[in-house]
């Protein structure tokens, strides 16, 4: 597992796991658009823990995700694209883990799929 930076604990599963997108499913989640290239689709609701899908155009803007704060920490796996915020950049087969109160503001390079967990779901920040 690497460490890269306080707060993060991150490790490629591509060693022994493969990833494929069945693009039928994903036509019959019911997805929220946020009209910037960003969707997103909850798949499981607890309280305040979530379980959601995001998909990320290739044309979103780079700021279609604002600056957020996970109060119990945030889980996300990289199904297809990459991810780069603060901490770094996380492609296909990427599972990371960002520790309580993480804040930062993640974009996509080219079209991106992250299955996330939120254990105490996430606030806006300025």
């Amino acid at each position: 597992m690497d460490r890269v930076a306080a707060g993060l604990l991150r490790r490629s599963l591509n060693d022994f796991l493969t990833f494929e997108i069945d693009e039928t499913a994903l036509k019959s989640l019911s997805w929220r658009d946020f009209g910037n290239g960003l969707s997103m689709a909850r798949l499981a609701r607890d309280g305040a823990r979530e379980l959601v899908l995001y998909r990320i155009a290739a044309e979103a803007a780079p700021d279609a995700f604002v600056k957020h704060e996970h109060t119990g920490g945030e889980f996300y796996l990289v199904l297809k694209g990459k991810i780069v915020d603060e901490t770094g950049q996380y492609e296909k087969g990427d599972i990371v883990f960002l520790d309580a109160h993480s804040v930062h503001a993640p974009r996509a390079i080219g079209e991106t799929f992250v299955l996330v967990l939120w254990p105490a779901g996430v606030k806006l920040v300025d």
